[in-house]
């Protein structure tokens, strides 16, 4: 007895040492050096209110313009701007960083889970400052010293801030199995342009929450190095997703399929940034893409002023593709890859079987193939497009269509004349407001009044889908699906009511998805023949996904299973 007692007091010593050095080896191996600077000349700034909605700190302002978008402005070198930037928008950034966190806490509700979730993320870019110049780390810093505390139980703002700037990357690879959004992008030049000169339009259906996508802000940046440009964002992100510089060079990212990365590396946005700011021509673009190491897989459509055509960036952690169109005047970016590199990869021709990316692709070139030139009124047409094929009805906020219903932005780029139109709220159905990157350079240092700075000659109309009887089913169809996708988790005393299931039906008979969500409820309520009936009913429709389909049927399944036993 007492050799098993040592035995046991043994083995728990050795098992208490392991833990504790692994404790220290995981609080050392996660620890990221926050950059020093030298000369803060920023510790005296003071942000003034100069009206309503419109603040100033030195040169740098905020504003709120009359279409919703907010419009920033910062300059000077990447530590100055990164404090401009967040004194300026630190109430944005906290109402930003809330509806994230929410987001999250509605996709992983365990906080067990997401505890060890937290430690993961930590642990896996430990590595991430590796792979991000100084200046964006200095950015990010200066960001970071106007953070809310409410957060600093995640981690230190800093560290809070670099790691959200891979949190699409990440995202990306945890979702691959079930890509449920797709960007869409195009440009077309010469001929196919109706003035001959380059045009691009671009979907960014990356939806984290309706809140997310509330305070757009396109952010004009004057840096003290590399080329002055203008970026479609939120608040508390430096990348660029959607943007043009001053020499006519605009980059749209779209994701592709990946594999669940091993390690960090540079996030896909930093370096869609880094083109944009260091870039002047499609060589000179190609050159920084090839320096920079990614972890996910991704498409950077790059539009070219000097060059006056469009190439698409194909890059994933293994290799690096240009894919550029012979012989025609128009190129378009889905969610799969299109070059030689690529074109027999067995993950990429899976994608283009089981995601929405390949129909959306046929799609788009329908509707290009439609007209023979486009203009930018014509380009916002496509872009809030949200038929299927041949035109057919595929029910609403279907990820078949172009306009999902969900994006966070949309926009246009003419970047010959330094145009750029970015979509007001709803998604890209309100207007589309233009900007001037010339114009809205000119005048950004004596701005001291909240005067409009868009072109409002060039203004594109709302989508008149808004004031349609489709727009007010979709915001019921919704409301409901909201309602009875927490009746079905929550409590199976709460029943649906007929006029509830019939008012559900009728806001979106042709969704698939609809159909499918009151599938699960009478699931859940062990009513497994009107469930089986609603899945059926699903298997008619226009399916999103292969993934999508084999969960309908594996669900039809489920109930002929339980019906027999």
């Amino acid at each position: 007895m007492r050799r098993l007692r040592k035995i046991m007091l043994r083995s728990l010593l050795i098992f208490t040492t392991l833990l504790v050095v692994f404790g220290i080896y995981f609080a050392f191996a996660i620890r990221i050096d926050v950059p020093v600077i030298e000369n803060d000349t920023t510790l005296n700034w003071k942000r003034e209110t100069i009206s309503t909605e419109f603040y100033k700190v030195n040169q740098n302002w905020l504003k709120h313009s009359e279409s919703g978008l907010w419009e920033l402005y910062v300059e000077g070198n990447a530590y100055e701007r990164g404090v401009a930037n967040g004194m300026l928008t630190k109430e944005l950034h906290e109402f930003q960083e809330d509806a994230f966190i929410k987001q999250i806490q509605i996709l992983v509700p365990d906080l067990t889970y997401l505890n060890y979730l937290k430690f993961f993320v930590g642990y896996f870019n430990r590595h991430l400052p590796d792979h991000i110049i100084n200046e964006y780390k200095e950015e990010i810093l200066g960001i970071s010293k106007f953070a809310s505390d409410k957060y600093d139980f995640i981690a230190p703002k800093y560290h809070r801030i670099l790691n959200y700037h891979g949190a699409h990357d990440i995202g990306h690879a945890l979702q691959d199995k079930n890509m449920t959004v797709g960007c869409t992008s195009f440009s077309v030049w010469d001929k196919k342009s109706a003035d001959g000169k380059l045009l691009v339009g671009r979907n960014f259906d990356f939806y984290s929450g309706d809140d997310f996508a509330k305070n757009k802000i396109i952010q004009f940046t004057n840096p003290s190095t590399g080329y002055k440009f203008a970026t479609v964002t939120w608040s508390g992100f430096i990348g660029a997703c959607s943007g043009m510089n001053e020499k006519g060079i605009t980059v749209t990212i779209n994701a592709a399929k990946s594999s669940i990365p091993t390690d960090v590396a540079t996030p896909i946005a930093l370096l869609a940034r880094e083109i944009l700011q260091y870039a002047k021509n499609i060589d000179e673009a190609i050159a920084i893409a090839n320096k920079r190491k990614v972890f996910v897989s991704e498409s950077i459509l790059v539009g070219s002023a000097s060059d006056n055509k469009t190439i698409s960036i194909e890059k994933s952690p293994e290799k690096m593709d240009v894919y550029e169109v012979e012989n025609t005047n128009q190129i378009i970016c889905p969610n799969h890859y299109q070059g030689k590199e690529y074109i027999n990869d067995l993950s990429n021709l899976n994608n283009q079987i089981e995601s929405s990316s390949l129909y959306r692709s046929i799609r788009l070139k329908q509707l290009l193939g439609n007209k023979d030139t486009l203009s930018y009124l014509s380009a916002a047409t496509i872009l809030r497009d949200q038929k299927g094929l041949n035109n057919k009805n595929i029910g609403l906020t279907n990820e078949k269509s172009l306009n999902q219903l969900l994006a966070h932005h949309a926009v246009i780029f003419k970047p010959q004349d330094k145009l750029m139109w970015v979509s007001a709220n709803p998604f890209q159905c309100g207007e589309f407001v233009c900007y001037n990157l010339d114009s809205v350079f000119a005048k950004a240092k004596t701005l001291n009044v909240n005067q409009a700075i868009n072109v409002s000659k060039y203004t594109i109309a709302a989508d008149p889908f808004l004031k349609t009887k489709g727009y007010r089913d979709f915001l019921h169809f919704k409301n409901i699906k909201h309602y009875i996708q927490f009746i079905t988790k929550a409590s199976e005393t709460i029943q649906l009511s007929p006029q509830l299931e019939n008012a559900f039906i009728q806001s979106n008979p042709q969704s698939y998805y609809m159909y499918q969500i009151l599938g699960d409820y009478f699931l859940s309520r062990k009513n497994t023949q009107k469930a089986a009936q609603c899945y059926e009913l699903a298997l008619t429709k226009e399916i999103a996904t292969l993934k999508e389909e084999k969960k309908i049927r594996a669900s039809l399944n489920k109930c002929q299973t339980l019906k027999i036993n």
